[in-house]
């Protein structure tokens, strides 16, 4: 038997899913989740209540809880670039594939034409393609879809075109005159889920890719859709962060309970928000991770990535870490203390969140500044779309 880099464990249905999906497992994960359920979940009647937001906002929640070392870099903020040198992207495409690249690309030179339904209801208005989704639909984009579809086109167009509807029904674009204002990702939507610090996006690895920190244990609300949107809100924020000749992210996965005096514990979410949750990350978000990093693994956990690490193809195995320490992967100066770097991170909600979503919202005005620098066309590289600077 062999588990191709499609199939991975999950761990927390809810935190692994995200990892579980942009590698197209499910049913490994749910196996293991019906164990960890046993294990793990409590009785309903002892699950505790969403935290007040108001009373953790301006309070800090550091991302350890060691001692103090000399020589720290005290931090509250994230970085805005990497520590390493930005390195021009090399496709590396046979003929075979540029010519498929080809084919995607000259469909959607003429799909960009025509207008398309404003949501994925029966009979649906449509609208005509915005210049935000032009911008969206990258050489990079394009070629993720056909690596995850193993380079069949049709299946990459279909994709890619489901993906368009969906990102204008979710509200994660907002089309005029259609998008009800209140179901567009915001930051002011989902900032309730992030005041305890449960997602962070801080520094990148030694490859450039930002780090995304999931903390399970400082789960703060009960499950919604608000959940699942502020995962999408938080994917999106982290594709901001990739610098130029990097499309993927480092999953930093830490199941280290948070201090007891915050009064929190590691939640579960309903079946159908999972279910949303997998349905999203696995057609809307291919080819993303580009290294899993897990730590404070509970035992369980550990014993099973043991069990099935033999049947774990090699390529799956170069991106799943999790027996070696994250200071391997992520440069010194831009990791927290916890993991034996140079940073004294400390979560203060209200200077975090709003620093995090000026610096993507900075990032993101040069990426169409450039968009519209070189004409608007579709199928532009990232790699240009992101520079500072260009000609």
């Amino acid at each position: 038997m062999s588990v191709r880099h499609e199939v991975l464990p999950v761990f927390y249905l809810y935190t692994f899913l995200l990892f579980s999906s942009l590698l197209q497992c499910f049913a490994a994960s749910l196996a293991f989740e019906i164990v960890m359920a046993i294990f793990k979940r409590k009785p309903e009647s002892e699950a505790t209540t969403d935290v007040d937001t108001e009373s953790l906002s301006s309070k800090s929640t550091a991302m350890s809880m060691s001692s103090s070392k000399k020589g720290l870099i005290k931090r509250q903020t994230p970085f805005e670039h990497p520590v390493n040198p930005i390195k021009e992207p090399d496709f590396d495409l046979s003929e075979e594939q540029e010519a498929k690249y080809q084919q995607v690309l000259k469909h959607f030179q003429q799909y960009i034409l025509n207008e398309i339904p404003v949501n994925d209801s029966h009979n649906a208005p449509t609208h005509p393609i915005t210049d935000e989704e032009k911008a969206w639909m990258t050489k990079e984009c394009f070629l993720r879809y056909l690596r995850a579809t193993k380079w069949k086109v049709e299946a990459a167009i279909k994709r890619i075109e489901e993906t368009i509807v969906w990102r204008r029904t979710f509200g994660v674009i907002e089309i005029p005159g259609h998008t009800d204002p209140k179901k567009k990702v915001t930051a002011d939507l989902v900032e309730p889920e992030n005041v305890t610090g449960k997602n962070l996006i801080v520094g990148y690895d030694n490859d450039n890719r930002p780090c995304l920190y999931l903390r399970n244990g400082y789960q703060n609300t009960s499950a919604s859709i608000r959940q699942v949107q502020h995962l999408v809100f938080m994917l999106e924020r982290v594709i901001q962060y990739m610098p130029p000749g990097q499309d993927t992210l480092a999953l930093l996965i830490d199941f280290k309970a948070a201090p007891a005096s915050m009064n929190l514990s590691s939640k579960f979410p309903s079946l159908s928000i999972s279910k949303q949750v997998l349905h999203i990350l696995q057609n809307h978000y291919p080819e993303r991770l580009g290294r899993g990093l897990f730590t404070n693994i509970p035992w369980i956990g550990y014993t099973f990535f043991k069990v099935v690490g033999p049947f774990i193809d090699p390529y799956t195995r170069l991106k799943t870490i999790y027996d070696q320490p994250f200071e391997n992967f992520v440069p010194k100066e831009q990791l927290d203390k916890e993991f034996n770097g140079m940073l004294d991170f400390e979560y203060v909600h209200d200077v975090y969140w709003k620093s995090m979503n000026e610096l993507a919202e900075k990032k993101l005005e040069v990426f169409y500044a450039n968009f519209e620098r070189l004409g608007k066309e579709i199928g532009l590289s990232e790699y240009d779309l992101k520079r500072l600077h260009i000609v």
